[in-house]
């Protein structure tokens, strides 16, 4: 423990992280001391972005010394005043020990506020579309220059940006306070997305997904893996619904997610194609057994937001060019009612994880989508399954929500959680993060009712596909039980198996797989073993 440590304070003060040897009661806290060191902990507090990093009984050159247990308590003391002294407290101490007592690492930040109301919505739609544009000017309230100038808050990597296509689902959020919107001013400065969530009401996430077809795999991710409230499918005024619009739909209509259509790049073209593409959506929203309803004023919004569980698809023509429609997509995100998680809540924590990532300071760090109840920074925890079907031991140590840090987190928020003892090699895209009492179970075999919806020939017993459930994304062995074969348009029970490792499963859960241009939509009905 003393290594991991000293790892930190070896490289010396920088950023966020302040070295102090001792705090003295009767010296630091009289008044022009306390102003210095409130100063300076709002200093540290910017550079971390929310979060500042303090450690007691260290020398200013980074060495651990410790102090004996009175020095401690007295240090920590002075260190809560001064930290309430600007509306901040101790969210968690690590002790150590060293040489001559106690090293403490305390982490200080803001109180955590009351409990936000917080709506998930994926993007998706063709390549060029629009997608990043429209939630970079959405998240921004920047308007477009027409060449995508606002996408490059969402396209992080060099190639996305030379490009101009997004190759990796990107996350944005903006919010509404009083019910007005909040947007970011800088998009690519972290702590914006912290101070936006320390003052909205409501906050909407957006999960951005990927429009090139050779992508396919993420966009699944994207709406699969989440847990979303809501679809928003974007199709460009020029082009009009694709095959990968179509398909888009079809993957969010089969997660059985209410749909938002926006029209986008509505100032390219004339009114006459604005109607033609018109009547294009209402035909394909209507062939999939749903109400199109178009969304010209505010009080259209206000109807769509409290009917939209009676199979209503609201459409709205927007650009960001010009702004036209965006004030009708805030209101309509503003009205959106967030599923109540009540149930949700009381259920033992578990989330499926997207992502893995080591940071620097912080260590290994895994995120994605809670599905049910609630996390607290130092809860002990499972992540598993491993490719033998166990499940590993570690905990918590400290949590973040677009950049905001959280001491405790539940059901529907996208969060990143810093996990104790692995490495990112040791954790894989698809397992599971949970707590101690959750009913962990690694499975290899299922049954499900599946729909094949495109294949080219028939599928026998040995057909190989790629099944996304949730997170996961994993090679399946493919076998009817009702018949010896299935072609497109056929329904029935199957047998599926994990052709390399076990994962995590449960009855009730969607399923979509795929096989280069074939694929098919199911129901987990049966846990094998």
């Amino acid at each position: 423990m003393k290594n991991n440590i000293y790892d930190i304070t070896k490289h010396g003060e920088r950023d966020n992280i302040e070295f102090k040897e001792h705090l003295n009661v009767d010296y630091h806290l009289k008044t022009d001391r306390k102003l210095h060191l409130a100063s300076q902990m709002k200093y540290r507090m910017e550079m971390g972005e929310g979060e500042a990093i303090y450690f007691i009984g260290v020398h200013d050159e980074g060495h651990l010394i410790g102090l004996p247990e009175s020095e401690y308590k007295e240090s920590l003391f002075v260190l809560e005043n001064i930290a309430q002294e600007i509306g901040l407290k101790i969210l968690d101490i690590e002790d150590h020990q060293a040489e001559h007592g106690t090293v403490a690492k305390v982490r200080i930040g803001k109180p955590q506020k009351n409990r936000l109301e917080h709506m998930l919505v994926g993007v998706a739609g063709h390549v060029d579309h629009g997608k990043s544009t429209l939630v970079g000017t959405l998240t921004t309230g920047s308007l477009d220059n027409g060449a995508g100038r606002t996408r490059i808050f969402l396209d992080v990597q060099k190639h996305e940006i030379e490009r101009g296509l997004s190759a990796d689902l990107s996350f944005a959020v903006y919010g509404f306070c009083k019910d007005e919107p909040v947007r970011i001013k800088n998009p690519l400065k972290n702590n914006e997305k912290s101070k936006l969530i320390e003052k909205c009401e409501k906050i909407v996430s957006f999960v951005d997904t990927v429009g090139h077809e050779p992508w396919l795999r993420t966009t699944i991710r994207g709406i699969v893996g989440q847990k979303l409230n809501y679809g928003l499918v974007v199709v460009s005024a020029i082009q009009g619904p694709t095959h990968i619009t179509k398909e888009h739909l079809g993957i969010i209509l089969a997660m059985d997610l209410p749909v938002i259509i926006t029209m986008t790049k509505i100032d390219k073209v004339e009114p006459e194609k604005i109607k033609e593409v018109k009547q294009q959506i209402f035909g394909l929203i209507k062939l999939v057994g749903r109400i199109p309803l178009m969304v010209n004023t505010l009080k259209d919004a206000d109807f769509v937001a409290q009917n939209m569980e009676n199979h209503i698809v609201p459409i709205l023509k927007v650009s960001p060019v010009t702004g036209e429609g965006i004030d009708l997509l805030d209101r309509l995100f503003l009205k959106l009612k967030v599923p109540s998680n009540g149930k949700d809540l009381k259920k033992p924590f578990m989330m499926y994880i997207d992502k893995i990532y080591s940071v620097m300071g912080v260590g290994t760090v895994v995120s994605g989508t809670i599905r049910q109840g609630k996390i607290t920074t130092g809860d002990k925890l499972l992540i598993g399954p491993e490719g033998t079907g166990k499940f590993i031991e570690t905990s918590s140590k400290s949590m973040e929500m677009h950049h905001y840090r959280k001491e405790v987190a539940e059901a529907g928020e996208i969060v990143g959680i810093s996990i104790t003892g692995l490495e990112v090699d040791d954790i894989k895209r698809g397992m599971i993060l949970c707590g101690t009492d959750y009913p962990v179970n690694a499975v290899r075999e299922f049954e499900a009712d599946v729909a094949i919806l495109v294949h080219p020939t028939t599928i026998k017993k040995g057909y190989e596909c790629i099944a996304h459930i949730e997170t996961i994304a994993e090679t399946m062995i493919f076998e009817p039980i009702e018949t010896r074969y299935m072609a497109a348009g056929d329904t029935g029970k199957v047998k599926m198996k994990f052709k390399y490792r076990p994962c995590y499963v449960r009855e009730g859960q969607k399923l979509i797989f795929r096989e280069g241009r074939s694929k098919g939509v199911g129901t987990i009905t049966k846990i094998i073993r």
